[in-house]
């Protein structure tokens, strides 16, 4: 089932903007600059890179992530290094998990979350703000 990344994004921002951690109490945006998360400054290349997987192991996703939509945002280093990745406050980062699965989900893929780890440990998977 194909949708358009316009389509794509309306059903992330109705997935991931409503469980946010920055939105206000009026459910908008409450990052000082809106426009400076990454998760839709770069959202064609973050759909694009989800949909050039077909994997239950949520690895493969991120590593798909950090090669073709990290490197082209402008809060990396050179070095591949991320401050805001690392201080876990990259939307793309700690939303990763819920947009696959919105993403799969809507293009007519299954992303099974049962049982999910990060490949060969056997340890689920935490990307992104721990669950409070």
């Amino acid at each position: 089932m194909g949708r358009s990344i316009v389509e794509l994004e309306a059903i992330i921002r109705n997935t991931v903007c409503r469980v946010c951690t920055d939105r206000t109490t009026t459910g908008e945006c409450g990052r000082e600059d809106p426009t400076s998360c990454a998760l839709f400054r770069l959202f064609p290349q973050v759909a694009e890179a989800i949909q050039t997987v077909d994997s239950e192991n949520i690895s493969d996703y991120i590593e798909a992530i950090r090669r073709n939509v990290c490197p082209v945002c402008a809060e990396q280093a050179a070095d591949g290094s991320c401050e805001v990745r690392e201080q876990v406050q990259c939307a793309l980062d700690a939303y990763l998990l819920l947009v696959v699965e919105a993403i799969e989900e809507a293009t007519g893929k299954t992303f099974e979350r049962q049982g999910l780890s990060a490949a060969g440990t056997g340890q689920p998977v935490t990307i992104g703000r721990p669950v409070q």
